[in-house]
């Protein structure tokens, strides 16, 4: 078979997953109640406002249980990737803030933390001992059919004793404890990534701090649905710069226990801004959106500079090396754009209705294109976009997301290999890529959207947990064995989308 697109030697192939989504739904052993998010999805108050969907975690795919299973999947597909996170508050369902540690800290923040062997000890005395050793076992699962694991720590559920988003919502932020608003965050997040990594720095391949931390700082406290569901708008730049810090001293951590050598990195949510049009203010507007969404977190971990009026027009920056060059990967998630134009108030743009995310589901965006389950407008040339962003400050990249919300398979097999074509063009201009990460291999719980959502490469029957191959996983796997396009699918990525009904 000709591939007309190929990618590199050695080119990672992947999916990624989330522990909260994938988890739970076979055995009670399975269960973690112990998160910020578990309680969040049950809240009676969130049902019945519609804010969650009224699916719980505990009816999900069953990861838990079936790990091997899903990685037998991976393997027929020739996956040679696995991108998870172990769940905090299943490591430590109680406090460990009795755990004392030196802390360095002036007015601007937490310049280091000291972490002891006594202390990394205490902390293992407080783990839950079964749940480490299961990670353990589905972390040598995942190495022993070939895959490289990249750990990552963060993928938005906190610990309830860090995080009560009920007592939060109810006292909109005055009463806690309350998160990454909170100082102690940071403290508490840099012991987990020391215990995460001395417990298990044998077996990961790479590492990565959070996933998606733009998401957390704007869903959960702009009126979105994620917890605590506030509109507080003066909380985010405190929350963004507790985030910022803590990745820092996690980063700090995993190199001083694994060695400066394992390559510590972090993945961004990435929606590319462009204009409405080209008129200069709408030109600017999309530069203000893309500084603000995608490149402020980046401005502070590889250049050093902490802009801490970040939704203030005029930045105001404060040197910061103790959070300068620590990001040596980025891993880019990209899903589709959004379209921007300009508004006089702060932070200086608006998003335009019916483009990027901002569509309704099952329709065609303004731009004529098709839309997924979600909502989402189907956009393939932008991950190009998305990866020149951070292109410029010459660390390796990996798309760690990609995908669609699409039940029926209807887009799924189009959109994978036309954006694989785009990533292709993105490398052989020269980008630094070195791998592809699918979200996602099976279906499983779309947050508080709930089970609707399906993302996966394989269809999950949550009922019976049967796993469905899906068109697309067929087309996924021809692309890895061919670790390209295969020329038969050329054609494919050209094409309209006459899937929409429109043919001529």
């Amino acid at each position: 078979m000709i591939s007309v697109h190929e990618f590199p030697r050695g080119f990672l192939w992947g999916i990624s997953m989330a522990a909260f989504q994938y988890e739970m739904g076979v055995s009670k052993e399975a269960i973690d109640p112990n998160s910020d998010w578990y309680v969040w999805l049950h809240d009676k108050t969130n049902i019945e406002k519609g804010i969650v969907s009224g699916d719980v975690p505990e009816n999900g795919p069953g990861y838990w249980d079936l790990f091997r299973k899903d990685h037998q999947l991976a393997q027929w597909l020739g996956l040679n990737a696995w991108r998870m996170n172990p769940e905090w508050s299943r490591i430590f369902p109680k406090s460990t803030k009795e755990v004392k540690v030196t802390v360095h800290k002036d007015d601007e923040g937490i310049k280091d933390i000291d972490i002891s062997e006594d202390a990394l000890r205490k902390l293992d005395e407080l783990a839950n001992k079964s749940a480490v050793e299961h990670y353990r076992e589905v972390f040598m699962d995942i190495k022993g059919r070939g895959m490289k694991l990249i750990i990552n720590l963060y993928h938005w559920p906190l610990p309830l004793w860090l995080h009560d988003p009920i007592r939060v919502r109810d006292t909109n932020l005055r009463e806690g404890p309350r998160g990454w608003y909170d100082e102690d965050a940071i403290i508490e997040f840099a012991k987990f990534a020391a215990y995460i990594a001395w417990k298990f720095g044998d077996l990961a391949d790479m590492w990565s701090t959070f996933n998606e931390p733009s998401v957390t700082w704007t869903l959960g406290y702009i009126g979105g649905n994620f917890p605590p569901g506030i509109t507080n708008y003066e909380a985010i730049p405190r929350i963004m710069i507790n985030i910022a810090q803590a990745h820092a001293r996690a980063y700090d951590q995993i190199k001083r226990i694994t060695g400066k050598d394992v390559k510590v990195g972090i993945i961004y949510a990435t929606s590319p801004a462009e204009p409405v049009d080209e008129k200069e203010e709408n030109v600017k507007a999309a530069e203000r959106a893309n500084y603000l969404a995608n490149l402020w977190l980046f401005r502070a971990i590889v250049e050093g500079e902490l802009d801490v009026t970040p939704y203030a027009i005029e930045p105001k920056v404060v040197k910061r090396d103790d959070l300068r060059d620590r990001v040596d990967w980025i891993g880019v998630n990209y899903y589709t754009r959004q379209v921007v134009q300009h508004q006089e108030a702060p932070p200086g743009f608006k998003v335009v209705e019916n483009y990027g995310f901002a569509c309704k589901p099952n329709s065609t965006s303004a731009a004529g294109r098709p839309t997924s389950d979600f909502g989402w407008e189907l956009y393939p040339e932008g991950i190009v976009s998305a990866l020149k962003l951070f292109a410029k400050y010459g660390r390796p990249m990996a798309i760690t997301e990609n995908g669609i919300a699409d039940a029926v398979d209807r887009h799924r097999p189009w959109l994978l290999v036309a954006t694989l074509r785009y990533l292709h063009k993105a490398v052989k201009e020269g980008l630094n890529v070195f791998g592809y990460f699918h979200w996602s291999l099976i279906d499983n719980l779309e947050w508080a959207a709930g089970f609707r959502m399906r993302f996966g490469l394989f269809y999950v029957n949550m009922r019976t947990k049967e796993r469905v191959p899906r068109p697309s996983a067929f087309i996924y796997k021809h692309i890895i064995e061919e670790n390209g396009i295969p020329e038969y699918l050329e054609e494919y990525a050209r094409i309209p989308n006459f899937m929409l009904g429109k043919v001529e």
